[in-house]
């Protein structure tokens, strides 16, 4: 690949030997290109990018700001490969640490950021479709409803469902008068509800106003509905109505229900109040301006692809068993609301809406026409049941170990990865580097290395913890105010797992942090913070495609960094535990062993040959199901990561309780527990089916209590009768 870097005006102080030189030292990362100089690349140089365009490499360009630019020159560059076969990739050098005042040390960053911009991009993801043929409900007063649809009209097939003001004379639209009761669904899909109890059917009205003049009430306007508290049933306005038939007082209150492919919410409530409300819906509050939503509505008439952005596993799902709900984290975290429990359909086949992702047994089906791609499922997700897909854990933590080395073996020291969002993330940290190229700000800090990801809240628990044993100082993940609350609320429980986790093995300072994006001095400042305590030599694993497969990698090279003696056990925050023990009341457990079938994980088993319940912590996911499913309530979670023996003994079953065997009375074969026969036998003494010999066989083995019923002659048998 070959790597064009513009300066513009010589603007950096750029060290292009040390560039080249870490690079080189860099597997799968090439120098080429980085000995020529460029100023003005996209202007009085823009020949030598030609050259490089009609050479048929890969060409990645050091700047952002002039990319169509770039793209629309190749095109036109006689020889070049066409955009579809060869694309060419952009990396942002000045913004993120070139115009900073630490632009003099950056140079590990910069050979960082352009070795991870030449990866190749992750392998493409599924897509999603919708189709839309432009059938437009807009809800709304009357006024602005057609105010609406005076911009809509020439592009989209309208209806109007008003509820109040005046009507115009002109009936361009279809004009429907009610109270919108029902809206669900997605771009091209919407199922809509709504009532209308009125005796004028403004279908059939042709607005002549005949009825307003009739009226003697003035109980009729240009709304052309009647106000049924001041009619006094003179019935004046049915005569005058006559031709049409518009007006029925007979008529009883209707529901009806129509398909749309667009919405136009008018209201000052919106219909649908997920905070990521689905594609094709569009709210306007009323001190609002229509532009950007008709501009909007306008581009969604055809077919439409995204990615799909998540991976579902339906056997590591913690959700339910038995009907019993343990975990949550995903339904709970959705902004968009495309996640449903399924708790009740255990074992049974549901209807369900079209390409949406299930199981009965998982209890969950996420709908991919509704996700808008946060990824936060899969960072609260504790098992990795749902993970991002967009790119891949695995794809993003080859980008991030790629950072880490190289910076490291450009000799750069104490790296703080910074996360942020394609969008607003990159705006914030454009309009730092803005200001620090004029002297109004300092910068991204050399040690800083800005990261790039589709949703801020994409990233978690796996991702973090690997950085830091790959030889990350920090983990920063920069916010939005665009950001859903339960993001911020699911980022932070997961940062506070973390640094408990890396406080508890003896790394000091704080390694975790949200940043919000929103002012550009507070950014400025944020960032200039000391650094943390990291690992001593960085760890040489890829982060893996199981999220707790890299836990597990990255907690065990944490823990032999470690430089201080560490505690048996660390406690950790209850909030989004994806570790921990369990307490078991052996007072109440009567080892019915209801959790074993129930733990999604196989954290919980039994011992074949002794009356046992046995725990293996390293699989436990806290998800709670042996909780909510014990039915002597005597199973609590205990949140913490469990460190005795060097971390080993997460990995070995341990017994939680156990008790005495009770023995057949008939051939002293061990068979339940004491107690729980015991029990049992309480419950069924005043049982008329379990007296004299039928209560003496509950004693028995399975074995001997059909032998004792078929050799005991007093037995009363189906043939007798």
């Amino acid at each position: 690949m070959k790597t064009l870097i513009c300066d513009c005006n010589r603007s950096m102080t750029l060290d292009r030997p040390a560039l080249s030189r870490a690079l080189a030292a860099t597997p799968g990362a090439s120098a080429e290109g980085l000995a020529d100089v460029h100023s003005v690349l996209c202007r009085r140089e823009a020949p030598a990018f030609q050259r490089a365009a009609r050479s048929g490499e890969e060409l990645l360009v050091g700047c952002t700001q002039e990319s169509r630019l770039f793209m629309e020159l190749a095109e036109q560059t006689e020889g070049a490969p066409p955009m579809a076969e060869r694309p060419i990739r952009f990396v942002n050098l000045r913004e993120t640490g070139g115009w900073s005042r630490d632009g003099a040390a950056a140079t590990p960053k910069l050979a960082a950021l352009i070795a991870a911009a030449q990866l190749p991009p992750p392998e493409p993801v599924a897509t999603v479709g919708y189709r839309s043929a432009g059938r437009c409900l807009v809800v709304g007063p009357a006024e602005r409803a057609e105010a609406a649809a005076a911009l809509l009209g020439d592009a989209l097939e309208l209806t109007l469902l008003v509820d109040g003001g005046a009507l115009a004379q002109r009936h361009d639209q279809v004009v429907l008068r009610g109270r919108l009761t029902r809206l669900s669904g997605w771009l091209g899909t919407f199922e809509a509800g709504w009532e209308s109890g009125n005796p004028i059917d403004l279908d059939l009205c042709t607005r002549c106003n005949a009825c307003i003049a009739a009226c003697p009430e003035g109980a009729i306007d240009f709304s052309y509905q009647v106000d049924l508290a001041r009619c006094t049933a003179h019935r004046d306005c049915v005569a005058a109505c006559q031709a049409a038939g518009a007006i029925d007082f007979e008529r009883s209150p209707r529901s009806e229900e129509a398909r749309f492919d667009l919405v136009l919410d008018l209201g000052e409530v919106p219909a649908l109040t997920m905070h990521q409300p689905p594609q094709g819906y569009v709210h306007v509050p009323p001190d609002a301006a229509l532009t950007q939503a008709v501009l909007q509505l306008r581009g969604l008439v055809g077919e439409f692809d995204k990615p799909r952005f998540f991976r579902y596993e339906q056997r590591l799902c913690a959700h339910t068993r038995n009907q019993q709900v343990g975990c949550s984290a995903c339904i709970d975290v959705c902004s968009a609301q495309a996640i449903r429990s399924d708790a009740s359909l255990k074992g049974k086949t549901a209807a369900r809406g079209r390409g949406s992702v299930g199981h009965p047994t998982a209890g969950i089906v996420v709908e991919p026409h509704l996700c808008v791609g946060c990824g936060a499922c899969g960072t609260v997700c504790p098992s990795g049941a749902l993970s991002f897909a967009y790119p891949t854990p695995a794809d993003l933590g080859k980008r991030v170990r790629t950072l880490l080395r190289t910076y490291a073996a450009a000799g750069g020291r104490d790296a703080a990865l910074l996360l942020h969002s394609q969008e607003e993330g990159t705006a914030a940290i454009e309009a730092l580097g803005r200001a620090a190229s004029t002297g109004r700000a300092h910068g991204v800090p050399a040690r800083v290395l800005p990261l790039a990801v589709w949703h801020s809240a994409s990233v978690g628990l796996d991702v973090w913890l690997a950085a830091l044993a790959q030889g990350a100082s920090q983990v920063w993940v920069l916010t939005g105010s665009s950001e859903a609350p339960q993001y911020l609320e699911a980022l932070a429980a997961q940062m506070a797992q973390a640094q408990a986790i890396v406080h508890g093995l003896g790394y000091a300072g704080t390694h975790f942090r949200l940043i919000p994006a929103g002012d550009t001095a507070a950014l400025d400042a944020a960032l200039r913070v000391p650094p943390a305590q990291g690992v001593a030599q960085a760890a040489s694993f890829v982060v893996q495609a199981d999220k707790r497969n890299t836990l597990e990698l990255a907690l065990a090279h944490l823990l032999a960094q470690s430089q201080e003696a560490v505690p048996e056990a660390i406690a950790l925050p209850a909030p989004g535990a994806l570790y921990g023990s369990l307490q078991v009341n052996a007072a109440k457990c009567t080892l019915c062993l209801a959790c074993v079938g129930a733990c999604p994980s196989q954290a919980l088993s039994d011992n074949p040959d002794r009356p046992q319940l046995r725990f293996t912590e390293k699989s436990c996911v806290q998800c709670g199901l042996c909780e909510t499913t014990c039915p002597e309530d005597a199973i609590r979670l205990e949140p913490r990561l469990l460190l005795a023996d060097g971390g080993r003994a997460r990995a070995q079953a341990r017994v939680l309780h156990e008790a005495q065997p009770f023995h057949c009375v008939r051939c002293a074969k061990p068979f339940g527990t004491l107690r729980a026969i015991e029990t049992m036998l309480t419950k069924l003494a005043g049982h008329a089916a379990f007296q004299g010999a039928a209560a003496e066989r509950l004693k028995m083995c399975s074995d001997c209590r059909v032998v004792d019923m078929y050799s005991n002659p007093q037995e009363l048998r189906i043939t007798d009768l």
